[in-house]
């Protein structure tokens, strides 16, 4: 074995960028270039100490003692190569891998490598390891990034000051950050992306035991496919999922359709992959539909059976082999326990869970507490005993049933009792709901959380879908189920009326928690109109106003239908609220004629009762989509002004700032911008007095458009940044981008258009990560307004905006400016 730096060690590796490209170009001559890039770069390696582990083709692989020393290797490098036709991207990393026999191994080799592979022709990508033992001089700060191994973001330096594109890295996918690296697999990675690049394949679909690792390898490959997808590569989680008729609803969740799905995605060439899909299998003609309309669609589904569609291909995730699965247990069980060492019962310890990936995690995680001798002896007692699938399901996914039996045999009577409640949740829950719902405490989910049967993340805890139904099913065996429902309702119930997003509360609150709660909270609905409490379900749903209209409309006007039309009477408070609930969500999801006809019938309940405040409301929705939708601005002043004196008497200063709103949009319809700015004010002034923030940045935003079209722009100037300041601090993404578009056309009217130029690229970028809604219509007139000059400096800005972040965007746009 050659003499490898070990300990801290720091990795170059090096590519050429676009090889195959320059070996068209340069003819009989690539072999030429080919070699002299190799002499300057192993001329480079030597003169600093560097060490070459491997070179295939066009690439080297090399190890340094210091970290300086890879750095100046890179540097001499490249100005070597200089302006000539070989084009090299590196990627630094620093880590303490291990040395064998064969080279090194280790997580640290794999980072370098996807460094390397983010970066452009002429490009030196640094990580954050390296920077700290060499030092910031010389490097340039690209902020963090997600690479194609899923793990936590790696900020990425800069070697040198020369402008390149962005970095291809995941930004620009929602795909999961995975607790875990990707181990083994490699020959399933090159067989399922070899099956996803075919032309030919629109539908792949991975199958396999519950416990697999379908999904890991399913994300995994997406990652590595996300910059052939122009649009995108979209991640629809469905373990939480059990209604059919809600596959529509989840993909435009993930994707942040506002229209029909198929009219969203139209020709856009994008992959979605959708994970859990068994559970709904009777959905699958939907996604036939939805392939045949969407010319540019592909997905990658998971599930443990077919979908039975035409366009399908299957690829049967097998058990991992022998080597994977040891190296497998070792990573998780080192993880467990720091310095843990493989004796002669790992691999029998594999052999006997069959190679899969979930009960080898379980068996991993008792090292810390049992001998790797012991492990085996409990496994080859419980599993014969605890095998209790289905004689028909495949033995490996009996097998698992029976790891997960043995685990949870292994708990004490009260963590046994916990964890069936902890079955009761779906989609993740808090400390606070694991107290009040399953009765337990700290200490037990602690020990369940060590025990690798609870996940935790970020103030959340969950379970393996696989583990949830377990759980599950212990609960209905234990008589314990319908007890568990009725403390779930009651508990997001009262978490609903404690972050009420009701027109009477103000329908213009953002509850996070909410959003975090959502699978819970559907599931309480859902509970409450199965246990035959209509009453329960939609005082639940009223409290959910805005939750439907921000998070899904399509499915919040679904949900009312049902409960509005069900058999038997409701309380007329109460169904005066939900029509009016419906409306909304009618409103967003584009039926305008039904959401002005459900309006109407509210307000005459709200009449019949003689609520001021709930009539006043309902004038000014009428009088919104009279004016927008009937175009009727004469009958909609009548409903503004009736709307007015109601809000005034019920004592609303909240509803005063949202009639004087509407009163202004009729001012502007009608041509007096002078009024409509006026009235634009009024009502942001009292919406900031009481603290009616959503309205306020809506408000400003039309003073925005206002002042801009009467040339006054240093008073439009002042108006755009509080919007802007305001829509972050409520977490607002799509009037943040609307701000940075007002702001972008503002720099434009001034005449500063390298500002116009960035400020529009930052919006492009984001709206690239996730879509924007109703902005379809819109961006090509705020375009026009925006992009007013040419030239390549100008398109260098808009390049650089496409680098920035939304935050970063914004920090930008507020960073000048009277």
């Amino acid at each position: 074995m050659r003499d490898f730096p070990s300990g801290t060690v720091t990795f170059l590796f090096t590519d050429i960028e676009g090889s195959t490209k320059l070996l068209h170009e340069l003819g009989d001559d690539y072999a030429d270039a080919l070699s002299e890039h190799r002499r300057v770069l192993r001329a480079a390696f030597e003169a600093n100490s560097g060490v070459e582990v491997d070179t295939q083709g066009d690439a080297f692989f090399v190890a340094f003692a210091r970290a300086r020393d890879a750095l100046a290797a890179a540097h001499e490098g490249q100005q070597a190569l200089g302006d000539g036709p070989v084009r090299v991207r590196m990627g630094v990393h620093t880590g303490e891998p291990l040395v064998t026999d064969e080279g090194y191994v280790g997580i640290d080799v794999h980072r370098a490598a996807r460094i390397a592979a983010v970066g452009h022709g002429g490009q030196v990508l640094v990580s954050q390891s390296t920077l700290e033992l060499a030092g910031a001089d010389g490097l340039r700060d690209l902020g963090e990034h997600r690479l194609k191994d899923l793990t936590a973001p790696e900020r990425i330096w800069q070697l040198g000051d020369a402008e390149f594109p962005p970095l291809k890295s995941l930004n620009q996918s929602n795909l999961p950050v995975q607790p875990t690296p990707f181990v083994g697999r490699e020959k399933e990675l090159g067989e399922v992306l070899a099956l996803l690049r075919a032309p030919s394949t629109r539908l792949l679909t991975l199958t396999g035991a519950g416990g697999s690792g379908k999904t890991r390898l399913a994300v995994q490959a997406a990652a590595e496919v996300v910059d052939e997808h122009e649009h995108g590569v979209w991640w629809v989680p469905l373990q939480a999922v059990r209604d059919p008729a809600r596959i529509g609803a989840a993909i435009g969740s993930a994707l942040g359709a506002r229209e029909e799905l198929a009219g969203h995605i139209g020709s856009k060439r994008m992959l979605l992959v959708l994970d859990n899909f068994e559970q709904i299998a009777e959905a699958a003609p939907e996604l036939g539909e939805l392939l045949a309309a969407c010319p540019g669609l592909r997905l990658l589904v998971t599930s443990r059976e077919l979908l039975r569609l035409s366009a399908e291909r299957e690829y049967a995730v097998p058990p991992l082999v022998e080597q994977e699965s040891v190296g497998f247990f070792l990573s998780r069980a080192r993880a467990t326990r720091p310095g843990f060492e493989p004796d002669e019962h790992v691999l029998a310890i594999c052999r006997r869970v069959d190679h899969l990936p979930l009960a080898l995690e379980l068996a991993a995680a008792r090292v810390k507490a049992l001998s790797t001798a012991q492990i085996l002896e409990r496994l080859e007692h419980a599993l014969p005993l605890l095998t209790g699938g289905a004689r028909d399901l495949p033995e490996r996914q009996r097998t698992l049933r029976g790891a997960i039996a043995w685990s949870y045999e292994l708990l004490p009577a009260g963590e046994q009792e916990a964890f069936r409640r902890l079955g009761i949740f779906s989609g993740g829950w808090t400390l606070e709901a694991t107290e009040q719902v399953a009765g337990a405490d700290i200490d037990v989910l602690q020990s369940l959380v060590e025990k690798s049967l609870v996940r935790f993340d970020e103030a959340r805890y969950s379970l393996l879908e696989t583990i949830r139904e377990f759980a599950y099913e212990r609960l209905d065996e234990a008589g314990e189920l319908e007890e568990a429902r009725r403390r779930h309702f009651d508990f997001y119930l009262a978490l609903a009326k404690a972050e009420d997003t009701s027109a009477e509360a103000g329908y213009g609150t953002h509850s996070n928690l909410l959003l975090r709660d959502q699978e819970n909270l559907r599931a309480a609905v859902e509970w409450a109109v199965a246990a035959g409490d209509r009453v329960g379900a939609t005082e639940l749903m009223v409290l959910l106003e805005n939750f439907w209209v921000a998070t899904d409309p399509f499915e919040g006007a679904r949900r009312f239908d049902e409960l509005l039309t069900a058999p038997g009477e409701l309380p007329t408070r109460l169904r005066a609220r939900a029509l009016r609930c419906y409306a909304g969500s009618l409103w967003l999801s584009g039926e305008y004629e039904r959401s002005h006809r459900m309006n109407e019938q509210s307000l005459a309940l709200f009449r019949e009762l003689e609520d001021d405040e709930g009539i006043a409301v309902l004038l000014h929705r009428l009088g919104i989509s009279t004016l927008s939708f009937l175009k009727d601005p004469v009958k909609a002043r009548e409903l503004f002004d009736e709307g007015l004196e109601h809000f005034r008497r019920a004592g609303s200063d909240r509803g005063e700032s949202e009639v004087l709103g509407g009163l202004g949009y009729v001012s502007w319809d009608e041509g007096d911008k002078e009024a409509a700015l006026d009235l634009f004010s009024r009502a942001a002034e009292q919406a900031a007095e009481t603290g009616f923030t959503w309205w306020e940045v809506g408000m400003l935003a039309a003073m925005v458009e206002v002042l801009i079209e009467l040339d006054r722009l240093d008073e439009a100037e002042t108006a755009a940044r509080r919007h802007l300041k305001l829509a972050r601090e409520i977490g607002d993404r799509q009037s943040s981008v609307l701000g940075l578009v007002l702001t972008a056309w503002l720099a434009a009217r001034r005449g500063d258009h390298a500002r116009a130029y960035l400020l529009w690229g930052a919006v492009e970028a984001e709206e690239s990560r996730a879509p924007i809604g109703q902005w379809e219509a819109e961006r090509e007139d705020y375009r026009a307004k925006v992009l007013l000059a040419e030239g390549e400096d100008l398109e260098r800005a808009r390049q650089r905006g496409r680098g920035r972040s939304l935050d970063a965007a914004i920090e930008e746009a507020l960073g000048a400016g009277p």
